[in-house]
């Protein structure tokens, strides 16, 4: 695990911020899909300076020098657990309280961890439930038949292309990573129907302009949650923001990463 570089600076690997011992607080920044540890590193460089211990891991088959490789299309929902889980397990090394922190699938992830793992808080930030124009109820049939279908790398911008930055992620995805993180929701989501998370506070936060997740399926989790007795279930909606998903990412758009981490830092804070 490399040290923090600076974010002009493309970096492939995990971010490991430590005070030398373990901290009243650590963190687990878990990025998004096709992102890389970049995506967190200026959030986690605010926490790290707040006296908190920092882990920023690189996502399973993510972070590649190459862009274009097609390492993602191996990419599985157990593979996803695994990961989410040996993170949390070092992550709780680093601090007497920890929390978890992620975005889009990265969410899904950290949402998922809220529900099977003692954590202290999880921020589920944009996360992936589902896409924006799909309805809720068909969320799991879509999953089983993009699996279904045969696996293909498609364009996150079809018009840039190779050219869209930032440069320290993948400019397409697989679609049958697409696949497994859909069916990886629904698990969640009927896991939620059954029990409470057993995390001390889940936090789902949501950009009330968002452009490509599923902001309804977001607040169903939240409902299937705060149905159980017990536990603290928080949904927060970011107003006033740009019809955007990528509200975290400094390199793709300073301004309005500079606008969300305040709110972002209260939360995660509290």
């Amino acid at each position: 695990m490399g040290p923090l570089e600076d974010p002009k600076v493309v970096s492939h690997d995990s971010i490991l911020l430590t005070h030398g011992d373990a901290a009243p607080r650590a963190y687990l920044l878990l990025h998004g899909l096709t992102a890389s540890p970049l995506q967190f590193a200026e959030f986690g460089r605010q926490l790290f300076e707040r006296g908190a211990n920092v882990y920023i891991p690189r996502l399973p088959r993510h972070g590649l020098a190459d862009r274009l490789t097609t390492e993602l299309e191996g990419l599985s929902a157990g593979e996803l657990r695994s990961f989410a889980l040996t993170s949390t397990a070092f992550a709780r090394t680093l601090g007497e309280r920890v929390t978890v922190v992620g975005f889009s699938v990265g969410g899904l992830l950290a949402a998922w961890i809220g529900q099977y793992v003692p954590v202290d808080r999880v921020t589920a930030i944009a996360p992936f439930l589902g896409v924006s124009w799909l309805p809720r109820r068909l969320a799991g049939r879509a999953a089983r038949f993009a699996l279904r279908l045969p696996n293909r790398f498609l364009w996150w911008d079809p018009i840039l292309r190779e050219r869209q930055m930032p440069a320290h992620g993948y400019p397409r995805f697989a679609t049958h990573a697409i696949g497994h993180a859909m069916s990886l929701a629904q698990e969640l989501m009927d896991a939620a129907e059954r029990t409470q998370p057993v995390a001390r506070e889940v936090q789902i936060v949501l950009n009330a302009s968002e452009s490509t997740v599923s902001n309804p399926q977001a607040r169903r989790l939240a409902q299937l949650w705060s149905a159980h007795k017990g536990g603290r279930i928080v949904l927060h909606r970011l107003r006033g923001l740009p019809l955007s998903h990528d509200i975290i990412e400094p390199l793709r758009s300073p301004e309005l990463a500079r606008r969300v981490y305040p709110a972002l830092l209260d939360l995660v804070e509290r």
